[in-house]
């Protein structure tokens, strides 16, 4: 039995101690595929690091909404906090910033390890800035677009505003809403949309009321499971650091819904994430 990771962040300075045993140790656990999720300049270029050091891990390159924050604030205070952004990402408003990661794509892009554009979309919980995340979200469409790419939506209290981009800016290579809110009208709306809905930690939560309708509501054929490392470790690991040998916890919440074994899920959501990001190889080394 193998695993495909969909969504994970090992560049996250959560894992600077011990960062290659700790995927050595992942992949000798059976997880043999994850795609490492770009959120910034530097998060992208770190992520592309470490897929061109191990064959088994791919990137995706995009600006997060949150992570518009602070480039936001350069370009309206010409100043910005020297904590709230790495290294090369300084000199960039947001603006450019978008086109940074435009050119780390195309200059990528025949790696074969180049996956997407993302994780990009909407987060009202923290910026309520609608417009720049908006005007956002619309050009990096346009450059998944551009490149034949698909997207990785992240959405936080923006359900409506999400959908309505995707229904009136089609994105021709679809992609996946990522660790999805368990929301019904937004997962109805994705899956007409032609959308994958990746599963995360949350459907394991036990306050998570809404899991098993969720968990329902996918078909077989369209689901993706992600651990989203380090964050949101599921049950009965909640709390610690994740990483992505607690996928096995949400193939067993998934699988037992579903009336199905943890082979027959991992199985599945391995076959969809390669369909999904139109990967074509086979292979599963740790070089």
């Amino acid at each position: 039995m193998k695993f495909f990771d969909s969504h994970a962040h090992y560049d996250d300075n959560r894992f600077d101690d011990g960062r290659e045993e700790t995927i050595k140790e992942i992949y000798n656990s059976g997880v043999t595929k994850i795609i490492s999720a770009g959120y910034s300049l530097e998060g992208s270029k770190r992520s592309l690091e470490l897929s061109s050091k191990f064959d088994f891990i791919y990137s995706t390159i995009g600006i997060s909404p949150n992570d518009l924050i602070p480039y936001k604030y350069k370009e309206e205070n010409n100043q910005i906090e020297d904590d709230e952004l790495e290294s090369s990402d300084k000199k960039y408003n947001w603006q450019e910033a978008i086109e940074e990661a435009d050119k780390l794509i195309s200059q990528n892009l025949s790696s074969k390890k180049v996956l997407a554009v993302g994780e990009i979309g909407l987060d009202y919980h923290y910026d309520t800035d609608k417009k720049i995340q908006n005007e956002a979200f619309s050009k990096q469409i346009d450059i998944a677009n551009k490149y034949d790419l698909p997207i990785v939506i992240h959405t936080r209290d923006a359900v409506m505003d999400t959908l309505t981009m995707l229904k009136e800016k089609p994105v021709n290579k679809k992609g996946v809403f990522h660790c999805c809110p368990l929301n019904r009208e937004l997962v109805k709306e994705a899956l007409k949309l032609g959308f994958y809905i990746s599963m995360a930690g949350p459907v394991t939560f036990k306050n998570s009321k809404n899991a098993n309708e969720i968990i329902e509501m996918v078909p077989l054929d369209k689901i993706l499971i992600e651990t989203d490392s380090p964050y949101l470790a599921p049950e009965p690991v909640r709390g610690t650091r994740n990483d992505s040998r607690n996928l096995k916890y949400i193939a067993q919440k998934i699988a037992s819904v579903k009336g199905l074994t943890v082979e027959e899920i991992a199985k599945a959501t391995y076959d969809n994430t390669m369909k999904c990001f139109n990967i074509s190889e086979k292979r599963t080394t740790l070089a």
